[in-house]
């Protein structure tokens, strides 16, 4: 009997233990599992990232050069052209339009009159003549009486100044008539005409002719806008032409803050365009007046247009042409040995910066000093030596000296 209490006793007593074994296991403290990076030194840059879109540099329009009717455009977008040589469009003139009897009646009175001024401007000339005529004659009297000393000098001279001065009246009045004559050519311009057989039968001799558009410039037909045959105004746009292999750039909006930093000679990397490759640019051009955009997600935004100039050789490109949308990554900073921290693991701390770092398997909290942050790595200015190890996105309940761990992600 006594033999089987104790054996009893025996087993309530290891049971007792290893439940507080199991508790203590249990709640035992524990390191935390956290993710770590490195602090390292290298290249480092900070960029300005916004979509663009391409364009050619010199775009020409190509429009009508007079009324009349554009006959079917045979070239289409992407033709080689030649400046000079290429014949883009052809047309036919229109045919000159008749007059309205309000817009005849005027016309008239514009050459009556024009005519009245014309006799008016002839009058004045047969007067300026006889003055001047009249003026040379005393002139020349007065020149003979000074040689024999009848008349003085100053009436020598006054006899030249009028003399001078009616011959400036005739060229003037002379003048008047080529200035009334041409007003009066203008004026009967205007009664151009059906009722005028004579003027339209000049005209008419060169209405059937096609007359040829040809390219203004090298390069390719951007966009052709009428294509098919129709009559149109002076001054109607038919197509647009330009330059894509010499003459392509890149046009980049920006909200205003970030334009601020961007200066000429900023190199661009040129993003998503449709190539394996990144292609180089350069900024030529932040334009000083910005501009209210509405943005995808309805709100106000001040836009400043920034250009960028292609320095990848046109081969390096191909396929590229006007209006494609592009990203643009414009440098705006960089460095080639800067010593660099992930920026996820930077937390606020008060006014500045912190970062938890590795020190024998515990948290150490550990102000630091950042510089540029482009995102994804912050340069250090102070506190932290490359090769440290530094907590990732540091859990809110982390403090300094508690234990962690490397976190192990299972396949």
């Amino acid at each position: 009997m006594a033999r089987r209490k104790l054996s009893r006793s025996v087993l309530i007593l290891a049971a007792a233990i290893l439940l507080a074994a199991s508790f203590a296991f249990a709640f035992w403290p524990r390191a935390t599992m956290v993710d770590f990076g490195e602090v390292t030194r290298g290249a480092m840059r900070l960029t300005v990232d916004e979509q663009g879109k391409t364009r050619v540099r010199d775009a020409y329009v190509v429009s009508t050069p007079m009324d009349g009717r554009l006959l079917r455009v045979e070239v289409m977008p992407g033709d080689p052209i030649r400046k000079g040589e290429t014949v883009v469009a052809r047309m036919r003139p229109a045919n000159p339009a008749a007059l309205d009897l309000r817009t005849r009646g005027q016309a008239m009175a514009a050459v009556e009159a024009a005519e009245a001024a014309l006799h008016v401007a002839e009058a004045n000339l047969e007067a300026a003549r006889a003055d001047a005529d009249l003026a040379q004659a005393d002139l020349e009297r007065t020149e003979r009486l000074a040689e024999s000393g009848t008349a003085s000098p100053v009436a020598l001279d006054r006899a030249q100044n009028a003399a001078r001065a009616a011959q400036a009246r005739l060229d003037t009045a002379a003048a008047a008539i080529e200035q009334q004559q041409a007003e009066l050519r203008r004026a009967r311009a205007q009664l151009i005409g059906f009722d005028d057989p004579g003027v339209y039968d000049a005209v008419e001799a060169r209405l059937g002719e096609v007359m040829p558009i040809r390219a203004p410039t090298d390069g390719v037909i951007l966009q052709v806008i009428h294509q098919d045959e129709t009559t149109l105004a002076a001054g109607s746009p038919i197509l647009v032409v330009g330059d894509i292999r010499d003459g392509l750039e890149v046009v980049v909006e920006l909200i205003s803050p970030d334009a601020i930093n961007v200066q000429l000679g900023n190199q661009v990397d040129i993003e998503n365009w449709g190539g394996a490759a990144s292609l180089s640019g350069v900024v030529t051009r932040v334009e000083p007046f910005g501009e209210t955009k509405v943005s995808a997600l309805g709100v106000e935004e001040q836009r400043v247009t920034v250009v960028v100039d292609l320095t990848t050789p046109p081969d390096d490109r191909e396929g590229l042409g006007h209006g494609f949308a592009v990203e643009a990554r414009i440098v705006v900073w960089s460095a080639e040995n800067a010593l660099k921290v992930p920026s996820s693991a930077l937390f606020r701390n008060g006014p500045g910066w912190a970062v938890f770092v590795l020190t024998d398997g515990t948290a150490s909290l550990r102000p630091v000093t950042i510089g540029r942050d482009n995102g994804s790595e912050a340069e250090v200015l102070d506190g932290l030596s490359e090769g440290e190890k530094v907590v990732l996105y540091p859990p809110s309940d982390l403090a300094d000296g508690t234990a962690i761990s490397q976190r192990v992600i299972e396949p």
